[in-house]
């Protein structure tokens, strides 16, 4: 009896014992190589993905040199994920240093139709057209229109998806409403500077072709003739006969830039400076991308709204 007692008493123990939870799927552990590639994988990945990012703040993908830290970080992951075409020209240094088998390189540039680098040599003293390019090489900086950013979210999504297909209709449900938001923003801020009757610009460094492609604006000139390195006396001069001879009224400069020259050509012209930024986080009020295309927006259309027609 006493042996029948104990073995209900064992029986009913196993039975009232909870089972033990299912384990939830560790995060994907991604690494991103500049913060616009974060936003977008956390919009995408949600709860599911844990993130590192290479770049932070204000420094430049063209000068950014891999710390043993990103070594490890990259060696960790899962995904790394990257624009390519040309932007982060470390990335196959750090994954050969990173030695990781298993890593998946994500190139969320491929398969965007690239414009040239910068216009012919000469053109910002001798030409107003901003058309008139040579292809010395292909412009990286693809993410700055937004329906390249359709495609790079695409890229993100499927990568995702490949890694935890689990949770791969989730990424899809993220992924379709970020971009209607996506095309939301596009259309509010076409919308926006439609009313601009002057489009043109000089620009400090060659970021944005891409940007003024899409929102239908025109680059004229531009002050670095090379990425790091200082223009010359006689090419600020030429800047300064373009600026005066066409009535260019808005120079659009980066924050990390040294903001001598373009302060130099206001103050010679009459023409406006605008700070934009290419990258999410380097500005207040531009912690995500949609945040930072709606930022630079509204700055251009306030130095266009503030410029006074530039000296003659």
């Amino acid at each position: 009896m006493r042996h029948l007692f104990t073995i209900l008493v064992l029986a009913f123990a196993v039975l009232s014992t909870p089972a033990p939870l299912a384990q939830a799927s560790d995060p994907i552990s991604v690494v991103v190589t500049i913060p616009v590639l974060r936003d977008w994988v956390e919009r995408i990945g949600g709860p599911h993905v844990r993130i590192a990012t290479l770049i932070k703040g204000l420094e430049s993908e063209h000068s950014y040199s891999p710390r043993p830290s990103d070594v490890m970080a990259v060696r960790k992951a899962k995904l790394l994920v990257e624009v390519g075409v040309g932007l982060e020209i470390w990335v196959s240094g750090l994954v050969r240093s990173a030695n990781n088998p298993s890593l998946l390189l994500v190139t969320t540039g491929k398969g965007i139709p690239l414009l040239p680098d910068r216009p012919r040599e000469g053109a910002a003293s001798t030409e107003i057209s901003g058309h008139d390019h040579h292809d010395s090489g292909s412009n990286p900086h693809v993410w700055l229109d937004p329906d390249n950013a359709v495609t790079m979210i695409r890229h993100i999504t499927d990568a995702l998806s490949q890694t935890d297909p689990s949770h791969a209709a989730e990424f899809r449900r993220n992924q379709a409403v970020y971009l209607q938001e996506l095309d939301r923003t596009r259309s509010e801020l076409l919308d926006q500077l439609r009313k601009l009757p002057d489009r043109r610009l000089i620009v400090h460094h060659p970021a944005w072709p891409y940007f003024a492609k899409r929102f239908d604006l025109e680059i004229v000139g531009e002050i670095q003739t090379q990425p790091g390195s200082e223009p010359s006396a006689r090419h600020i001069q030429s800047l300064v006969a373009l600026i005066r001879t066409h009535h260019i009224r808005v120079i659009v400069s980066e924050p990390q830039l040294n903001q001598k020259l373009p302060a130099l050509l206001a103050r010679e012209t009459g023409a406006r400076v605008a700070i934009l930024t290419p990258l999410p986080g380097a500005l207040p009020g531009t912690d995500s991308y949609l945040d930072m295309l709606r930022y630079n927006v509204l700055q251009l259309l306030r130095a266009f709204d503030q410029s006074v027609r530039p000296a003659r």
